[in-house]
C-alpha cells in the first residue's frame, strides 16, 4: 500500500508544477482582494427544500453562473453546503497560522485526498474506451478465484495486514466491535484486502460474495468492508471541509485557491442500491453498529426506522445487535434461502437519507442534505421520472455521488436491472437548480463536468451476469481504473437426484444478436415436435427470461397446444388453477419462469418430461428444478445452451465441463450420477 501511495504522489508532485506556473498568470492578471464571508451553516439545519433560483434555468446557465466572480455570485453556503458552525475536532494534523498544516507535505496525504485532487488530462478521458484488463493475480483467501484488472497491477502494493487508510476512531472502534462480539475475522487477510481494494477507490466487481439468506452464512467482512469505507469517506470530506474553513478564517484577505476546492454541487457523497426494505434495515442497523460513539451521541428516528422497514422480529436496540448471529429461518415448505430472504419487509420501493452532525445521527434527513443515501433502484428510478415530468422537483443529490455500492446485485438482477442502469445514467449529472454550494469550495472537474470519471463502484453479488458486466464495463468509468474477481465453479450437478439423465443440447448462435432467434428456431424444429403429440402431458417447459415466456406463450397458442402459465405476473387465483390443471393432466405444458420460481419456490407435482428452454441465472434453482421429475415415468430433462450461456453454465456443470462443452466439436452431452 505504501508503494501505491509513493506513486500517486510522485504524480501529484508532478500537477503541482505545472498548477504553479498558471496560477502566477492568474494572480497578475487577476489581483484584487476580496472580502471573506463568513460561512453559512447547514450542517446543522434541516429545512430541506430550499435549492433556490428559477425552476427553468438551464443546466448550461447553472454552470455560466457557478463560474461567476465571487462578488456576483451571492449563493453562499445555504442547504446543500457541507459545512457547519460547529467545532469538530478532527483526527488530523493540527491548522497552522497561514493555512498551512503540519502534513502539508504530500508523503502525508492520504489516498481519499490524492484521488480527489488528481487533475485529470484530456488524455486519460480520451483512452478510457480502450482500457482493458491487463493483469491478473490470485485471490487471497478464495480457492480457485483470481483478480484482474486494468492499468497498474495494485494487489502487489495492497498491504493485507492492516487496514490502510481508515481514520483512527473508526479502525480503533471496528476492533472493539469485533472483540465484543467474539468475531475473528477483524485481522483476516481477505477482509483487510478487499477494505483496502476499496481505499485504493478502484471500481470494484466482486461477485462471490456469500449472502446472509444461504444457509445463514454471510460473508459480513465485505459487507463491514464497505460501511466503514462509506464512514471512512464521508468523515475525511467532513475533516477536509472544516480545516479549510479554518484556514480561510484566519486569512485576512481571499486567496484564490485550488486548495480550499473540496465539495461538490450537493452534500450526498455515498449512494448504496439494495434490493429490498428488510436488507435495508440490516445495512443501516450495522452502519449504526460500526459507527464510533463519539459521532452517534444521538440517532434521531431510531423508533420510526424500526418500525417502517424492520419485521416483527425486530425489536430492541438497533444499535446493539450481534449480527454475527444470523435468525434461524421459520418452519415452512419453503427453501431454507427463501425463508431468510423474504421473511421480513419485502417492500422494494424504499429511500433513506442519514447525515452525520457533529455528535448526532439523523436517520431520515432531507435528501439534498443527507451524507449517506441508501436506496432502491426502483424508488431512484420513480424519483428521476417525476423530476423529468415536473419543474419543480428535481434528482440534484445524484450529482455529487462519489462512492457508489451495489450490494446483493444478483438480487436486484431478478427485479429489473434496467432500473440501475438509468440510476448510473443519472448520476454526477450537472444539477437543474443553483446548488446551495460556495462556488470557490466545488472542485473543478465537478465544473467541468468529469465527475463520473471520479466516482467509484462498487459491485457486490453472489454471482455476475451479462448486464452486470455490461453495467462494470462501460458505465464505471474511474480514471483509478478497474478490478474484477474471476472465479471457478465446481457446479450443482451433484445435488441432481441420481436417476435423471440430463441431456444438454447446443446450439449454433453467431452473434448476441441473433441468440433469441437462434434458440426459438431450434425449440420449434428440434424439441417442439418431440412434444407435441405426447399423450400423457407432464411437460414443464422452464424459462429464465419474460421475454422468452411470452415468445413461447403465443407459439403455443399458435400451435393449439394444451397448455398453462405459470409467470411472475399470473394472479394468484390463475397460479393455483393452473398447477391444479397441470397435476390432473388436463393441460399438457407448463410454461414456467425463473422470476416466478424466485418469488415463489413452487414445487410443482405432475413433471413428467422436462424442457430447460434457458438455464436459469441462480445455479441453486437448478437442482429444484430438475428434481421436480422425481417419481416420473421418465427421469429425463433437455437443456438448451449456446456458447454464450458460458456465465451461466459453469455455475451449473463447473467451469472445466463447461468450458469443453462450448468448444467441443459435438453439439450433445449428457449428465447421469
Amino acid at each position: 500500500m505504501k508503494t501505491l501511495q509513493a506513486s500517486k504522489l510522485k504524480r501529484k508532485r508532478e500537477e503541482g508544477k505545472g498548477k504553479k506556473k498558471k496560477k502566477r498568470g492568474n494572480k497578475e492578471e487577476k489581483n484584487k482582494v476580496v472580502d471573506i464571508r463568513k460561512p453559512h451553516s447547514m450542517l446543522e439545519d434541516d429545512h430541506g427544500e430550499g435549492e433556490g433560483f428559477d425552476n427553468e434555468s438551464t443546466k448550461s446557465k447553472v454552470v455560466e453562473n457557478l463560474r461567476q466572480d465571487p462578488d456576483e455570485n451571492d449563493s453562499g453556503l445555504t442547504e446543500g453546503s457541507e459545512t457547519e458552525d460547529v467545532e469538530i475536532h478532527s483526527d488530523e494534523d493540527d491548522i497552522g497560522i497561514n493555512g498551512q498544516t503540519a502534513c502539508e507535505d504530500s508523503m502525508y496525504l492520504s489516498l481519499f485526498d490524492l484521488h480527489l485532487q488528481h487533475s485529470l488530462s484530456k488524455e486519460e478521458i480520451d483512452c478510457k474506451s480502450n482500457v482493458k484488463f491487463s493483469w491478473e493475480t490470485p485471490a487471497i483467501g478464495m480457492k480457485n478465484c483470481k483478480w484482474i484488472g486494468t492499468g497498474k497491477n495494485i494487489m502487489e502494493d495492497l498491504d493485507i495486514n492492516s487496514c490502510h487508510g481508515l481514520k483512527e476512531k473508526l479502525s480503533e472502534h471496528w476492533m472493539d466491535v469485533y472483540k465484543t462480539s467474539g468475531g475473528k475475522d477483524m485481522s483476516s487477510p481477505k477482509q483487510n484486502m478487499f477494505f483496502s481494494l476499496c481505499s485504493s477507490y478502484r471500481d470494484i466487481l466482486y461477485c462471490n460474495k456469500r449472502p446472509f439468506y444461504l444457509k445463514g452464512l454471510e460473508d459480513a467482512s465485505i459487507m463491514d468492508a464497505y460501511i466503514m469505507h462509506s464512514l471512512n469517506h464521508v468523515f475525511r470530506t467532513r475533516d477536509s471541509v472544516k480545516k479549510n474553513d479554518a484556514k480561510l478564517t484566519k486569512l485576512k484577505e481571499y486567496t484564490e485557491s485550488d486548495k480550499f476546492r473540496d465539495q461538490g454541487f450537493t452534500r450526498p457523497k455515498v449512494l448504496i442500491l439494495l434490493p429490498l426494505a428488510s436488507i435495508l434495515y440490516r445495512v443501516v442497523k450495522r452502519l449504526l453498529h460500526l459507527t464510533p460513539s463519539a459521532y452517534k451521541v444521538n440517532v434521531e428516528h431510531k423508533d420510526r426506522f424500526t418500525t417502517k422497514y424492520g419485521s416483527e422480529e425486530d425489536t430492541g436496540d438497533i444499535e446493539n445487535v450481534d449480527e454475527s448471529k444470523n435468525e434461524k429461518p421459520h418452519k415452512s415448505s419453503k427453501a431454507s434461502d427463501f425463508q431468510m430472504l423474504f421473511g421480513g419487509n419485502n417492500e422494494d420501493d424504499f429511500m433513506i437519507g442519514i447525515k452525520f452532525t457533529r455528535k448526532t445521527i439523523k436517520l431520515f434527513s432531507d435528501f439534498h442534505t443527507s451524507d449517506i443515501i441508501i436506496a432502491s433502484a426502483l424508488c431512484l428510478v420513480n424519483k428521476i421520472e417525476e423530476a423529468g415530468s415536473n419543474k419543480e422537483k428535481d434528482v440534484d443529490f445524484l450529482s455529487s455521488i462519489e462512492v457508489l455500492i451495489i450490494d446483493h446485485a444478483d438480487v436486484i438482477s431478478m427485479q429489473n436491472w434496467s432500473h440501475v442502469h438509468t440510476v448510473i445514467e443519472h448520476l454526477n449529472r450537472l444539477p437543474s437548480k443553483q446548488p446551495g454550494t460556495d462556488v470557490m469550495r466545488i472542485r473543478p472537474w465537478y465544473l467541468d463536468d468529469h465527475a463520473r470519471f471520479y466516482r467509484q463502484t462498487i459491485i457486490l453479488g453472489f454471482y455476475s451476469n451479462p448486464d452486470i458486466n455490461a453495467s462494470f464495463n462501460h458505465q464505471c468509468v474511474n480514471y483509478e481504473g478497474k478490478v474484477k474477481l474471476m472465479c471457478e465453479y465446481k457446479g450443482v450437478l451433484h445435488k441432481v437426484l441420481p436417476e435423471i439423465r440430463q441431456i444438454y443440447e447446443r446450439f449454433d448462435v453467431d452473434s448476441i444478436v441473433e441468440a433469441d432467434d437462434a434458440r426459438f428456431d431450434y425449440f420449434i424444429t428440434k424439441v417442439f415436435p418431440r412434444i407435441k403429440d405426447l399423450d400423457q402431458g407432464g411437460t414443464m417447459l422452464f424459462t429464465s427470461s419474460y421475454f422468452e415466456f411470452i415468445r413461447l406463450r403465443n407459439f403455443l397458442k399458435s400451435q393449439n397446444a394444451s397448455f398453462c402459465l405459470l409467470g411472475e405476473y399470473t394472479t394468484q387465483s390463475d397460479i393455483s388453477r393452473a398447477r391444479l390443471w397441470f397435476y390432473e393432466g388436463s393441460r399438457k405444458v407448463m410454461l414456467y419462469t425463473e422470476r416466478s420460481h424466485f418469488y415463489h419456490r413452487y414445487k410443482i407435482r405432475g413433471v413428467q418430461n422436462l424442457i430447460i428452454y434457458s438455464l436459469p441465472e441462480r445455479k441453486e434453482f437448478y437442482p429444484e428444478i430438475v428434481n421436480m421429475l422425481d417419481g416420473s415415468n421418465n427421469m429425463t430433462c433437455t437443456v438448451l445452451f449456446s456458447c454464450l450461456d458460458k456465465l451461466r453454465l459453469e455455475r451449473i456443470v463447473g467451469t472445466t465441463p463447461a468450458k469443453r462443452m462450448v468448444a467441443a466439436e459435438k453439439g450433445v452431452f449428457v449428465f447421469c450420477h
